[in-house]
């Protein structure tokens, strides 16, 4: 491999790289030969409606999936801990299985501290919270399922869900964090097949009033050293489907003997599939405000302020009720390390466009959505981490990492002359 793409063996396997490896299957489908991913089957099988869980489940849907996934989640992939002898959807698939990385350490990268909670939401928030139904035997029209969810009291139902038999689907809820934060127990019952989970812990967060303090013309740099922009969860894109299902007419005689008898339908159900997505962009623009008198383009001196234009736009086909808008966007800052403080911007308009700007600032004068840069802050690049979430699917919450940056010369002590009055 080495050799093929050029790259000394030694920086290859020195941990600068990694290798992101997929299985692949070779078989014949409808007499014509296939290579496939995991991933590609999947999305093949939600184009075909199924046409390859019918034919070869084992394979497209159980052991190719199931040869590869993630113990840790690493380069933005998640990890997968879910059962490893069943068959799986095209939707899990697609969002897990079917891949591997090969690291050149000794030990893994370093994970999240685990966690007593399933969810994290932020106060205040539309959020969906997802579990998979999966059906051993046939969930159809004639005795379809309700998954219902019961949450602070209230409940809330997820009605005439059909599935074929040995597959599953995502159902979900939609509802509305408390405006407090708190710790919530989410349970989860269904009246056919089995649950991924029936109780799901979520912790509401709270992220305002955390703003930086007060910034002073006598504030210095001290032991500061530059840091880089941290790692924050990125999903750009969610797959998702629905199962619906047909009664396919099937009709036999009957002879009862003498030339009668009688007709019956022993038709069956045909399963069908409605594919969804939702897929997110997001952009954050730093600017020198437009009260810094001295700003030439994004060139400003370091003590003035900066202003944060963020949009998160989703794109989808599906229901309103399958997502949600661009909720939340935080603002962190390299003066801090990227950490300790940080500003939750205000959306200042909603829809599948959502546009945030930092809040008006408490310490100036002409109450300005700004952030002030540190007035010792050294020529050069000053960048801001913004983090856009809480686009929500029942695949998952799409957010992005944004940064975007001015440039600092000089201070605006450069803009200041003082000298003795005339006699």
């Amino acid at each position: 491999m080495a050799q093929q793409t050029g790259i000394n063996y030694d920086e290859l396997i020195g941990g600068e790289y990694k290798l992101l490896l997929e299985p692949i299957a070779y078989f014949k489908h409808n007499g014509i030969m296939y290579a496939m991913t995991a991933h590609e089957a999947a999305l093949y099988d939600n184009q075909t409606g199924g046409a390859l869980r019918r034919t070869m489940t084992s394979l497209t849907h159980k052991n190719l999936p199931l040869a590869m996934y993630l113990e840790y989640s690493d380069l933005g992939f998640a990890a997968y801990s879910g059962p490893t002898n069943k068959t799986c959807s095209n939707d899990t698939i697609i969002a897990y299985l079917g891949i591997g990385i090969v690291r050149f350490e000794e030990q893994p990268p370093e994970q999240p501290e685990p966690t007593d909670y399933d969810y994290e939401y932020r106060v205040d928030t539309d959020v969906i919270t997802p579990v998979t139904l999966y059906a051993g035997s046939e969930i159809n029209p004639d005795g379809p399922a309700t998954v219902t969810f019961t949450i602070k009291g209230s409940t809330y139902r997820m009605s005439n869900i059909v599935i074929p038999e040995g597959d599953s689907q995502l159902a979900w809820v939609k509802w509305h964090t408390p405006s407090e934060p708190q710790d919530i127990t989410i349970t989860v019952r269904t009246n056919r097949g089995t649950l991924s989970q029936t109780t799901i812990k979520a912790k509401v967060v709270d992220l305002s009033g955390n703003d930086p303090p007060d910034p002073k013309a006598t504030d210095t740099a001290g032991s500061w050293r530059p840091s880089s922009v941290p790692s924050r969860e990125e999903k750009s894109y969610a797959a998702w489907s629905v199962w619906w299902a047909q009664w396919h007419p099937y009709w036999v005689w009957h002879s009862t003997g003498d030339d009668d008898g009688y007709w019956v339908d022993e038709g069956w159900y045909d399963f069908f599939r409605d594919n969804y997505s939702a897929s997110m962009t997001a952009t954050a623009r730093i600017e020198p405000d437009e009260k810094v008198p001295t700003a030439a383009g994004n060139t400003m001196k370091s003590g003035y302020g900066v202003s944060n234009t963020v949009t998160a736009t989703v794109s989808t086909s599906a229901p309103m009720s399958h997502y949600t808008y661009g909720q939340t966007a935080v603002s962190y800052f390299p003066e801090f390390h990227y950490t300790t403080y940080w500003r939750l911007l205000d959306r200042l308009s909603s829809g599948k466009t959502a546009r945030f700007q930092f809040a008006e600032n408490i310490y100036s004068t002409y109450k300005q959505r700004v952030h002030f840069s540190p007035v010792w802050f050294p020529d050069g690049s000053y960048t801001v981490n913004t983090h856009v979430m809480d686009i929500w699917t029942p695949a998952g919450m799409l957010c992005a990492n944004l940064t975007d940056s001015v440039t600092i010369s000089g201070s605006l002590y450069d803009d200041w002359h003082i000298a003795p009055g005339n006699p």
